[in-house]
């Protein structure tokens, strides 16, 4: 099994715990407090639940070997991870904004003081989560953990807009007693916007976007270090979840024979993927150097 993919399902094997704790502690503590900026950030924080589940289980099936039906793995399960995630994210934040809207017209007391040390507890935690998710969808090349980690991201900054609205309504409740309410439609709308980037950025994956040149030209570098490599006429790349395909059409001495340009041609494919480790697969193309 993929080091990397081990590593991001232990990681979201720790979201998971994490962000159980805290929506427990929000849930919880909103509602005997009576605050509808904590209770939404609380609702986010459990749909943040099943976001790591559901990346969890991506990474997981994502790691299975090529088949017969598909010779290119089953990386793109990871893809729809992520995919999968944003979508969840714009539906609760949907709900959490609609639900904080109806209770603008309610007449409520003002919440209790106690509910500001949840949220200051869910921002400290939610920066080092967020963190850690980062570095390590950086280092595995995961989408999905990338998600999640967007997700806690926005996290931060709900529920420092969370903390805000809650201040602002227990310094003063007779002037911003809406201010709570207008916090957890805040909070609904970020959720909903950092849905749809993830949705975006997943999109872009499942269409074959090319990775950025410098990746690119990383290859071109590896594959001309190869004796009888002479140049590199195209060069494609695919994400099919933590690792790329490449299409690479290699250019030889037009002299060789068969035998020759396909050692040289394997020899490339070899060098890539040890030298870059985002490199799962190289299909190399031949073709006679200096006859374009």
């Amino acid at each position: 099994m993929n080091s990397h993919s081990v590593t991001a399902r232990r990681i979201s094997l720790l979201s998971m715990g994490v962000s159980a704790a805290l929506a427990a502690l929000k849930l919880s503590v909103g509602w005997l407090a009576g605050s509808t900026a904590v209770m939404a950030d609380g609702a986010e924080a459990a749909g943040d639940v099943v976001s790591s589940a559901v990346v969890y289980f991506g990474l997981a099936l994502a790691a299975m070997p090529p088949d017969e039906n598909h010779p290119y793995g089953h990386g793109r399960l990871e893809i729809l991870s992520g995919f999968t995630v944003g979508v969840m994210l714009a539906l609760a934040g949907a709900g959490i904004a609609i639900t904080s809207m109806q209770r603008l017209y309610v007449v409520a007391t003002p919440p209790k003081g106690f509910a500001v040390y949840a949220m200051i507890v869910s921002v400290a935690a939610k920066s080092i989560l967020s963190a850690v998710k980062f570095h390590y969808a950086k280092r595995t090349g995961s989408d999905g953990l990338r998600a999640d980690a967007w997700n806690d991201a926005v996290d931060i900054l709900s529920g420092v807009v969370a903390l805000g609205a809650l201040s602002l309504t227990l310094l003063n409740p007779a002037r911003f007693l809406a201010a709570d309410s207008i916090g957890g439609i805040v909070v609904g709308l970020l959720v909903i916007f950092l849905g749809l980037m993830v949705v975006r950025d997943s999109s872009l994956q499942l269409m074959d976007t090319m990775p950025g040149e410098a990746m690119l030209s990383e290859v071109r570098r590896v594959a001309l270090l190869v004796p009888g490599a002479l140049g590199v006429e195209k060069c494609f790349a695919r994400k099919t979840g933590l690792q790329y395909h490449v299409d690479l059409h290699l250019e030889v001495d037009p002299e060789l024979t068969v035998r020759q340009s396909h050692d040289i041609a394997t020899q490339v494919r070899k060098r890539l993927q040890a030298d870059l480790e985002w490199v799962a697969d190289v299909l190399v193309h031949v073709e006679p150097h200096g006859m374009q």
